[in-house]
């Protein structure tokens, strides 16, 4: 069994006895904690940037759930926030949906709709989930429409974005102020 040479042990170098050894604390220095800054819309918990129209990002399988539903994607989410909604469609969402082909070809129709608006992307890759959080955490004007368990797990750690998703054949909203007026189930 070997032994351990101590830490006053003269073979040791001064500096080398300053990396093994932990620093002391000062307990009279400020602390400092790193708290990241959050935007001015969120003033008291509510995003200010929200309100009629309200721009809806969605994403691949809301329209495809959607589908399966029978619900009529624009008529619905009208129904569920009371107020003119415009679905936004990024163009890495319109790449996945090229993607999965002839089976998704009604999904691809609706996403093409001229009431839908086109949303460009300048980044590289075509993974809809990392544009959707990438555009939500820059710009908090949207709400985001998904039914993926992972994306609303990456969004609900973005403060003030509300979430829609579909359950019992409607769509329904989460983390949506009351005073916005959108329906508490």
């Amino acid at each position: 069994m070997k032994k351990r040479i101590s830490l006053k042990d003269q073979r040791i170098k001064e500096k080398d006895r300053a990396k093994i050894q932990p620093k002391k604390e000062d307990p009279t220095a400020i602390k400092e904690r790193e708290i990241p800054q959050l935007p001015s819309c969120l003033f008291f918990q509510y995003n200010t940037n929200l309100g009629p129209p309200y721009y809806i990002l969605v994403d691949t399988n809301f329209i495809n759930f959607s589908i399966k539903a029978k619900l009529d994607l624009v008529q619905s989410m009208m129904d569920c926030l009371y107020a003119k909604c415009v679905p936004c469609i990024t163009d890495c969402v319109m790449a996945e949906l090229e993607k999965l082909g002839q089976k998704y070809r009604v999904a691809l129709r609706i996403a093409k709709d001229p009431s839908f608006e086109r949303l460009p992307c300048s980044h590289p890759g075509t993974y809809a989930d990392d544009c959707l959080v990438q555009r939500v955490t820059q710009h908090k004007c949207y709400i985001v429409a998904t039914v993926d368990r992972d994306l609303k797990r990456r969004i609900r750690k973005i403060p003030g974005v509300p979430i829609m998703y579909i359950s019992n054949h409607r769509y329904n909203i989460e983390r949506m102020p009351d005073d916005y007026g959108a329906p508490r189930f």
